[in-house]
C-alpha cells in the first residue's frame, strides 16, 4: 500500500475510532446521535474500499497470530522462485489490526507470505483486505486449509484441543467446523490426551496414521508407564537421521514422509503390536488415447511407478522430443500456481 492511500485509511480509521477533534466540549445528545451516523458510514465507506481492491501490502506489515493447523507446512522456497518468475497470482486475506491502523492479522495465505518475505525480488505481497472479527477469521482459515488439503487424523485432533482452549467453541462448535461428529472430537481429544502434545509435535502430522494406531499407541503408553520424554527422544532422533541424510547428499524419497517413520519408530520401540497389511493387489496400468487435431496421435498411461506420455513418430514428436525440458519446466510453473499456499 502506498504512503499516500495508508494515510486516508488511517484518516478513516482515526475519525471513525474518535468522532471529534481533539479538544473540543462533550458533544450533545443530538450531536452524538450524528456522530455515530457518520461514524457508521466512514466504517461503511472504508470496508468498501477494502473490498473492492487488491491491496500491495509491505510483508512487514502483517502478523500472524493465528492459530496452527499444520505440524509439518510445506517448504516454500519452490513458491518463492515460482512467484519471482511469474509474479503473485492469487492474492492472501488480511484484516485490520484492531490496535494499529497502518499493521494487519493475517487471516490465510501463510505460504504465500512467508515465500515474498524470502524473496530479494518482491518487496510487496497482494492481498484483500477483509473486515471480520477473530471468529471468523478463523472460521475462513479452517475452510480454507481444508478445502486445499485435508488435515491428518492427529492434526485435526491436536487443532481441536487448541481451538477449546483458546475459547472458541464447544465440542459441538469445534465439530462442525472441522466437518467431524461430537463423538468424532471426543475420541481425538482423549488421542491428545493419552499421548501428549510434546510427543504428537515431535512426531509430526503422520499422514496415513489414523485413529486406531494413536489410540493403540496412547495406550501402550499408559500401561507400561514408559517416559513420553524417552519417546519425544525417538522421534526426534528419526527426523534428525533424516536430515542428517540429506545434508550428506542423499536423495529422499518423494513418499516418503517422516513423520510416519517417526511414529513406526516409537511404536516399535514400545513393541506395540503394528496392524497386519493385506496382501498388495497386482499393479494395475491405467492408459487413455490421446488426440493430436483431432486424430490419436499418442497414450497416457498410470501405473504405481509413475506417468508415461507416448506419442507416435513424426515431425511432432520430434520437436517434443527436443523441447521436453522446457515443457516441463513450463508445466511445472503451471502447477505450481495452483497450489500456491
Amino acid at each position: 500500500m502506498t504512503t499516500s492511500k495508508r494515510k486516508r485509511m488511517s484518516m478513516l480509521d482515526n475519525l471513525a475510532a474518535s468522532g471529534k477533534p481533539a479538544g473540543t466540549s462533550p458533544p450533545s445528545p443530538a450531536t452524538t446521535s450524528s456522530m455515530m451516523s457518520s461514524n457508521r458510514a466512514l466504517r461503511s465507506a472504508r470496508d468498501a474500499v477494502d473490498g473492492h481492491h487488491v491491496w500491495e501490502l509491505d510483508p512487514g506489515a502483517i502478523v500472524d497470530d493465528r492459530l496452527t493447523d499444520r505440524l509439518d507446512p510445506d517448504d516454500v522456497i519452490d513458491l518463492r522462485d515460482a512467484i519471482e518468475a511469474n509474479g503473485q497470482t492469487v492474492p492472501i486475506l488480511v484484516r485490520r489490526h484492531p490496535a494499529d491502523p497502518d499493521r494487519y492479522l493475517l487471516v490465510y495465505g501463510r505460504r504465500r507470505l512467508e515465500a515474498i518475505r524470502l524473496s530479494d525480488k518482491v518487496t510487496k505481497v497482494k492481498a484483500l483486505v477483509a473486515s471480520m472479527d477473530d471468529k471468523s477469521a478463523l472460521r475462513a482459515q479452517i475452510s480454507e486449509n481444508m478445502a486445499r488439503r485435508d488435515l491428518s487424523f492427529i492434526e485435526k485432533a491436536l487443532f481441536a484441543r487448541e481451538l477449546i482452549d483458546s475459547g472458541f467453541g464447544t465440542q459441538s462448535q469445534v465439530a462442525e467446523v472441522l466437518t467431524v461428529t461430537k463423538s468424532s472430537i471426543s475420541m481425538a481429544l482423549a488421542v491428545v490426551e493419552s499421548v501428549g502434545e510434546d510427543l504428537i509435535r515431535a512426531i509430526g502430522a503422520a499422514h496415513g496414521i489414523g485413529r486406531p494406531r494413536w489410540e493403540a499407541l496412547g495406550k501402550v503408553m499408559a500401561d507400561t508407564g514408559v517416559s513420553p520424554d524417552r519417546m519425544v527422544e525417538v522421534a526426534e532422533k528419526t527426523h534428525l537421521e533424516a536430515a542428517s541424510a540429506v545434508l550428506s547428499g542423499a536423495e529422499p524419497s518423494e513418499e516418503e514422509d517422516i513423520s510416519v517413520k517417526a511414529f513406526l519408530a516409537v511404536e516399535n520401540s514400545l513393541g506395540a503390536p503394528a496392524p497386519k497389511k493385506p496382501a498388495p493387489a497386482p499393479a494395475r496400468v491405467k492408459s487413455r488415447a490421446l488426440t493430436i487435431a483431432g486424430k490419436k496421435g499418442g497414450q497416457v498411461k498410470r501405473s504405481p511407478k509413475g506417468l508415461m506420455i507416448s506419442l507416435e513418430s513424426g515431425a511432432f514428436a520430434d520437436w517434443v522430443d527436443q523441447e521436453a525440458q522446457q515443457l516441463i519446466n513450463e508445466l511445472h510453473g503451471r502447477w505450481l500456481r495452483r497450489t500456491e499456499d
